[in-house]
């Protein structure tokens, strides 16, 4: 894995690169915003996995998230703050991180995040690579439909645009499974591969920046359980 950790925090790197190593990870450090998008814009498809800081000179990390999204949807991003607040960790998912990390953190939890992250991109490009081909569909019901191969998404005919590929993972899991109702729990595990080290405000924020892409182009089909979780369900788009 060749990772970008732009980070301001020398020893934090200093003690991330050991980790690295030892997981036989090439990994690259930058202690500033601007440097760090630079070293990424140089060549976008060479990284892996992005860890982001969100307190960084010259340029704030969720202002570099944001242009990191624009280059690519698809490189994974973590998120690292020293910020503890709700509403922080939200605007950071809502920026395009697919996942946040709370300063100060044991190292092996960071490793773990990644190697989960790292698990469930692999999988979305071996079934983008595998799924069905262009012009059919994994999911197809009267009013929505989704390719694997093209990560494509469609609610009656219109396109779900500028899905990220954690938002893509989250409606392919529902709606695979239609009126199924998922606890955070079991969408942490299935969508982010890691069941002690989640925090449920990860799947909030996801569903909410979802729900308000979905409902660009059609009526809403992510529909909250109270008290227990999500599901998918496209029966009301009739009414």
């Amino acid at each position: 894995m060749n990772i970008l950790m732009i980070e301001d925090n020398e020893s934090v790197s200093e003690m991330m690169q050991m980790f690295f190593l030892n997981e036989g990870w090439e990994a690259t450090f930058k202690y500033d915003g601007k440097e760090g998008l630079d070293a990424f814009k140089e060549d976008p498809e060479k990284w892996d996995m992005i860890t982001l800081d969100l307190n960084l000179p010259s340029m704030d990390g969720m202002e570099v998230g944001r242009e990191i999204r624009k280059l690519s949807s698809t490189v994974p991003i973590i998120m690292l703050t020293a910020r503890d607040s709700e509403s922080d960790q939200v605007i950071g998912l809502e920026m395009g991180a697919d996942d946040y990390v709370t300063k100060p953190f044991s190292p092996l939890t960071l490793i773990a995040r990644i190697k989960a992250l790292h698990r469930r991109s692999e999988l979305a490009n071996e079934q983008q690579n595998g799924g069905a081909a262009e012009g059919t569909f994994d999911i197809q019901t009267q009013h929505f439909k989704m390719n694997l191969k093209t990560r494509e998404a469609y609610l009656e005919n219109q396109p779900i645009d500028g899905l990220t590929p954690k938002e893509f993972d989250l409606l392919y899991t529902m709606a695979k499974k239609p009126r199924q109702v998922f606890t955070r729990e079991q969408l942490l595990e299935l969508v982010w591969d890691y069941q002690y080290f989640g925090d449920e405000r990860t799947v909030d924020a996801h569903i909410k920046k979802l729900r308000q892409k979905i409902e660009k182009v059609g009526p809403q089909v992510i529909q909250t359980v109270w008290g227990v979780g999500y599901k998918f369900d496209d029966s009301g788009v009739d009414k």
